[in-house]
């Protein structure tokens, strides 16, 4: 959260506190906090309702703010896999032009696919046959606040579960990024929060239902975030085996064993028909092929690669210097306080702050003990990664509730307790409508609204309404900014009514526009000031 936005939230903060005193505000708020009482009562209409609230107000605000467009590498590339799988397809054949295609995050051989694993792609799939790739990100963001209810039902009364339920709602499902990108954070988040919510189910009492929705939410994590997801299944694991290890020969746990096989006969042989080996990930195969830079601080670079792109080089350049400079040891103190930092402002930021007071007192619960364990093991995997964001640690989005709300059960019981903890969701909306008038009237409060890259869209856009099939050669400046790509095309590239090729010079494009001779070739530079589209000189 910019420092600008933390303020505004800390002088509502101030004011809430200030209102709260009066005695109107009092009964409106004893009022308010009967009738959430008696829906939280129902735990699962109040669950479904959280989800519900989510759809319907980002359906009510696309017309501020919008639909979003893609932006970054990663956004496209789960794109490509959503068209792949919304054509039934599991994959794509290489294209034997694919040195104009080649761009990041994206393989090109064995196959034409994204780097990513499947779980992701799936859902915008869904949202690709429904009409709109972002109504895939639309539903399984609804579902993750909706998933986080549930999980908060499994450990806590359904009055303190449904607060944490419209907490997340408020703070990631309606303008957060994880709503308004393609980026896989509400996936993983919703897939840890199944696993999450299963556990105390279990250990009361085995059911079908509850194994079933821990196999399903391992399975999903393995598609989507797999280290951070072996992370949560390993804390899961050993919670299981302290507390309660014949539960893991139970005869109720044989739903979670078969999803697990279903899943992993599933998961082989996606990357098999990708990759050309059920144990070799896409992400494997790409970051073999393009980058020195490896994963995790503790390993070996790469060796030498040779580019056919110097934008691509340049970016894997940038990768590699981050690498070495993570190896020092400034370099990972530097880094390991920026992300606290980052994670702080996503996650935290004043109001949620405000709550961890108390949690010297909300560790004697035995129930928080788990939560802080299975979060640490997550943030330490983090500090060991090179890069980090905080959809790195979605899987742990469950548990990160889990504490918050324990804490204001905690702060329930001080002096003025009961005021704090009707303030925080109080305070949630208000910030929310706040930033939706800042945003209505274009005040500088927070950066501009990521609806993604415009100018590439609405050159798209142009293109899909003139008569013909297009193809559009992108040349880059020196100074180009290497997070701004917009060479990335569908699944099907021979049948695209337009497609994106890097500008190889003029003899190194002939073979392209040769192979497309039925193709009208439109040039465009991102980095120009105007950056209009102009037919080229070599048009067939």
């Amino acid at each position: 959260m910019p420092s600008l936005l933390a303020v505004v939230e800390l002088s509502i903060m101030i004011a809430v506190a200030v209102f709260m005193r009066l005695r109107v505000f009092e009964a409106a708020t004893r009022k308010i906090s009967l009738r959430f009482h008696a829906i939280a009562r129902h735990k699962k209409l109040s669950a479904a309702i959280v989800g519900v609230l989510v759809l319907i107000i980002r359906i009510l605000l696309i017309p501020l703010l919008g639909i979003p467009e893609p932006r970054w590498h990663d956004e496209y590339s789960y794109l490509l896999a959503a068209d792949t799988f919304a054509h039934a397809r599991v994959t794509n054949p290489p294209h034997p032009m694919w040195i104009h295609f080649e761009t990041f995050h994206v393989i090109q051989h064995p196959t034409y696919m994204s780097m990513y694993p499947p779980l992701q792609g799936l859902y915008l799939a869904v949202g690709q046959i429904l009409g709109h790739r972002w109504i895939g990100q639309l539903l399984v963001t609804a579902a993750m606040c909706c998933a986080i209810c549930w999980m908060l039902q499994g450990w806590l009364s359904a009055q303190w579960a449904l607060l944490g339920g419209v907490l997340a709602a408020l703070r990631l499902g309606i303008m957060s990024y994880w709503m308004n990108t393609y980026w896989a954070a509400s996936a993983v988040a919703l897939a840890g929060a199944l696993v999450i919510g299963a556990l105390p189910r279990l250990k009361r009492r085995p059911h079908t239902s509850s194994a079933l929705a821990m196999g399903a939410g391992l399975v999903m994590l393995a598609n989507s975030r797999p280290f951070e997801g072996f992370l949560l299944a390993l804390a899961v694991l050993v919670a299981m085996i302290v507390a309660k290890p014949q539960l893991l020969i139970n005869s109720a746990m044989l739903p979670a064993a078969l999803a697990l096989v279903i899943g992993a006969l599933a998961t082989g042989y996606f990357y098999h028909r990708v990759t050309g080996s059920a144990f070799v990930m896409t992400y494997q195969v790409n970051r073999s092929t393009y980058s020195r830079a490896p994963y995790f601080i503790w390993q070996e670079p790469q060796p030498a690669v040779k580019y056919n792109h110097p934008e691509m080089q340049r970016f894997y350049d940038r990768e590699f210097h981050d690498y070495q400079n993570a190896r020092t040891r400034h370099g990972f103190v530097a880094r390991t306080g920026d992300k606290l930092f980052h994670l702080w402002e996503f996650y935290l930021n004043p109001l949620l702050t405000l709550p961890l007071i108390a949690l010297p007192w909300a560790m004697r619960d035995r129930r928080l003990r788990f939560s802080l364990a299975a979060a640490g093991l997550l943030f330490a995997g983090a500090v060991v990664e090179v890069w980090t964001s905080p959809h790195y640690l979605a899987a742990g989005t469950g548990l990160f509730y889990l504490i918050l709300i324990q804490c204001l059960r905690q702060i329930q019981f001080w002096k003025f307790g009961p005021e704090i903890v009707s303030a925080i969701p109080i305070v949630a909306c208000a910030m929310l409508v706040i930033r939706l008038i800042a945003i209505g009237l274009h005040a500088p409060l927070e950066p501009p609204w990521p609806r993604g890259d415009l100018q590439r869209a609405a050159i798209l856009r142009q293109l899909e309404h003139t008569p013909g099939e297009h193809l559009v050669m992108v040349h880059y400046d020196l100074d180009h900014d290497l997070d701004r790509e917009w060479v990335y095309n569908p699944a099907d590239l021979n049948n695209s009514k337009v497609l994106w090729a890097r500008d190889l010079g003029r003899e190194s494009n002939r073979e392209l526009i040769d192979y497309y001779s039925n193709r009208r070739i439109w040039c465009v530079d991102p980095d120009s000031s105007s950056t209009e589209l102009r037919a080229c000189s070599n048009n067939p």
